[in-house]
């Protein structure tokens, strides 16, 4: 069969890969500790299911606009001016099936075939591949390990050509953790603007930071901004719903309408059910939230800690999401039960047969890292860093 050139060129997720071994050997009984996770191991707060229970009983099981319900729309939007200061009319947000599909539509909406996209390395994994998707082409800008892999303006500045139409933004950041201050964005804005170039956004992480640091979208940086970025956000990563599948963008006018176009063609309205839930999620209870932060800041804290008393290891602290980059470079050149490592994939490999499962940083664009999820137990980051230190051990 012959498929589409669109889709063929789509590179398999590496995350998928190691995560399908993981599982494979634990149907075997064996022991494995699973850093692999995109998600909080945390349940949904019960009273945005309670919502979830209340809709389904009153028969709120039917379409909603494809834009997503007027209610949730206005929470959305009031969400997003007590939160960061940003005010939208609610037909300025669209509401989809997760902040992955909302980067979809945001995509296919401003990209053309040939527009060059600007992407910082380390980047997510999904970026590059919905790029190539939407017959754009990806630049990548690496972040500087120094500067806790944070790109610098100068650099983004000789990335642009005449082509680039976007810059992809992400703060706090998939994989590094790492959160851009208000000056440091305020200068990265200045680029784009100069350029006159659009920017994507992606905030998903933007209510999970630590120790004081603050959050500043890229959208407040300038009227400019506010009319040329789309911010993309959702409930997955901060509720804990990432199985609800609720994302949303908020973009100028026009653009949002072009969307809600495309997205009532393409896949119509967002779960319903899901829709009425996170109204709840963004009505209250935020002591839920306060208390699953702070259970990954201590894990952050600890994990570092542990990390930095391994020798030949390193780690960038994080500032936010639930990510970590191990720094695992000095092991390269050196063997592990007779074999050679050259790269990240090898890293991973062998801390499978110790019964580790990581994520080769190559999947982001750094092949010097692999990267650790905190969104597992104390007790399992404890273990699964005894196995990767007994890694280290037999590397010589």
């Amino acid at each position: 069969m012959n498929t589409t050139k669109r889709i063929s060129s789509i590179s398999p997720s590496l995350t998928l890969a190691i995560t399908a071994k993981a599982k494979a050997m634990k149907a075997e009984g064996k022991s494995v500790i699973g850093f692999g996770a995109g998600e909080p191991d945390f349940n949904t707060p019960q009273h945005i299911i309670d919502a979830a229970k209340d809709a389904l009983d009153k028969g709120y099981t039917k379409y909603t606009p494809s834009s997503g319900l007027p209610a949730l729309r206005k929470k959305i939007a009031e969400h997003f001016e007590a939160e960061q200061g940003l005010v939208y009319d609610p037909s300025q947000i669209i509401v989809s099936s997760g902040a992955k599909h909302s980067i979809f539509n945001t995509m296919f909406a401003l990209v053309e075939d040939g527009d060059e996209v600007i992407i910082p390395s380390p980047y997510w994994l999904t970026y590059p591949e919905v790029v190539k998707v939407c017959g754009g082409v990806s630049v990548f800008v690496k972040g500087h390990r120094e500067n806790h892999f944070k790109i610098d303006p100068e650099d983004l500045k000789k990335a642009v050509t005449p082509k680039t139409k976007m810059l992809i933004f992400n703060s706090p950041s998939n994989p590094t953790g790492s959160v851009y201050t208000e000056e440091e964005i305020r200068a990265i804005a200045k680029v784009c603007e100069e350029a006159g170039i659009w920017v994507l956004s992606d905030e998903i992480y933007s209510q999970l930071i630590y120790d004081g640091v603050k959050h500043f979208s890229i959208a407040r940086a300038s009227d400019y901004m506010k009319e040329h970025t789309v911010v993309v956000d959702g409930v997955s990563k901060t509720y804990a719903m990432t199985g609800w599948r609720i994302g949303w963008l908020a973009a100028p006018k026009e653009v949002a309408k072009v969307i809600d176009s495309f997205q009532s063609h393409a896949t119509s309205n967002a779960s319903s059910i899901s829709q009425y839930a996170t109204i709840a999620a963004l009505s209250g209870g935020k002591e839920e939230l306060v208390k699953m932060r702070d259970i990954f800041n201590d894990r952050r804290k600890f994990m570092i800690s542990r990390i930095r008393a391994i020798e030949n290891l390193d780690c960038i602290e994080p500032d936010g999401a639930f990510y970590i980059m191990l720094v695992v470079d000095k092991l390269y050149g050196k063997r592990f039960r007779g074999r050679k490592i050259t790269g990240s994939l090898d890293v991973a490999d062998m801390l499978l047969e110790m019964g580790v499962a990581v994520v080769p940083g190559i999947a982001f664009g750094d092949d010097e890292c692999v990267r650790l999820s905190y969104a597992i137990s104390k007790e399992d980051i404890a273990t699964g860093l005894d196995r990767i230190e007994e890694f280290v051990k037999e590397v010589f």
